[in-house]
C-alpha cells in the first residue's frame, strides 16, 4: 500500500509521538507500505514555524532530512494535483474545512492512488475513498 502521511502524522511517527495511535503506527511501519511525505508537509511546517517557533522547532530542511532517515519518500507537488482541487467534494453536512494544505494533500493522495493517513477529524468530510483518518 502506498501511504501518504498528513503533516502531522508524519511529524509524530519521526518523534515517536504518543499522539500517533497504534493503527498508524503499525501501518507506517510495516514493511509492504511505502510510506511518502509531500513537499507540502515541508512548506506548511517551515510556515508554522516561522510563525510559532517556540512550537514547531523544526526547519523544513530538518524534516527533509529526518524524513529521508525514516526511508520515506518524496511526493512532489504536480499540476495535476493542483487541477483535482475543482473536483474535491466535502459530504453536505460536513462543517467547513478551509485548510489548503490537507485540501491539497488528499488531491496528491488520491491523484496518486494513494491512501492518505491523518488523525484530523475534519478532514473525514471529504467524500474520498482516499482518506483514512485514524
Amino acid at each position: 500500500m502506498r501511504i501518504l502521511l498528513d503533516t502531522h502524522i508524519l511529524l509524530w511517527a519521526l518523534t515517536n509521538d504518543p499522539h500517533l495511535c497504534e493503527h498508524a503506527r503499525e501501518l507506517i511501519l510495516n514493511e509492504r507500505n511505502e510510506i511518502y511525505y509531500s513537499i507540502l508537509s515541508l512548506w506548511e511546517t517551515e510556515l508554522k514555524r516561522l510563525a510559532r517557533p517556540d512550537v514547531i522547532t523544526v526547519t523544513a530542511k530538518e524534516l527533509s532530512k529526518y524524513c529521508t532517515k525514516a526511508g520515506y519518500m518524496r511526493l512532489p507537488l504536480l499540476e495535476q494535483h493542483i487541477v483535482a482541487l475543482e473536483n474535491l467534494r466535502r459530504k453536505p453536512d460536513a462543517p467547513a474545512h478551509k485548510d489548503p494544505f490537507d485540501r491539497l494533500l488528499i488531491c496528491q493522495a488520491c491523484t496518486e492512488g494513494m491512501i492518505f493517513l491523518t488523525h484530523d477529524a475534519p478532514i473525514s468530510g471529504y467524500e474520498e475513498q482516499c482518506i483514512l483518518t485514524v
